[in-house]
């Protein structure tokens, strides 16, 4: 069984930074890609970045510049930097795991943005 644990968020104010982690145990295909996606009240899921076990990266554009995810020293970790955040990114950032046709989640972390 895999699992994906989160941890970072909290509140912050606007222009701020936070650091969001995220670990997967279990039984994981080496070939696989991890990435953050949040949810905000009344909206649904949206994908936030990408990254695959090469490196290869996927923004969406309301946080190109401001965002960045990357893969950690340990085996099947991501990391996620916010940088000049804004009241809009106040959502439940929630860790993803895809791996051939699977795809795994954690239960998600409040981030806050205080204007």
């Amino acid at each position: 069984q895999v699992q994906l644990v989160e941890s970072g968020g909290g509140l912050v104010q606007a222009g701020g930074s936070l650091r969001l982690s995220c670990a997967a145990s279990g039984s994981i295909f080496s070939n696989n890609a991890m990435g953050w996606y949040r949810q905000a009240p009344g909206k649904q899921r949206e994908l936030v970045a990408t990254i695959t076990n090469n490196g290869s990266t996927n923004y969406a554009n309301s946080v190109k510049g401001r965002f960045t995810i990357a893969r950690g020293n340990a085996k099947n970790t991501v990391s996620l930097q916010m940088n000049n955040l804004k009241p809009a990114d106040t959502a439940v950032y929630y860790c993803n795991l895809h791996a051939w046709v699977f795809d795994y989640w954690g239960r998600g972390t409040q981030v806050t943005v205080s204007s």
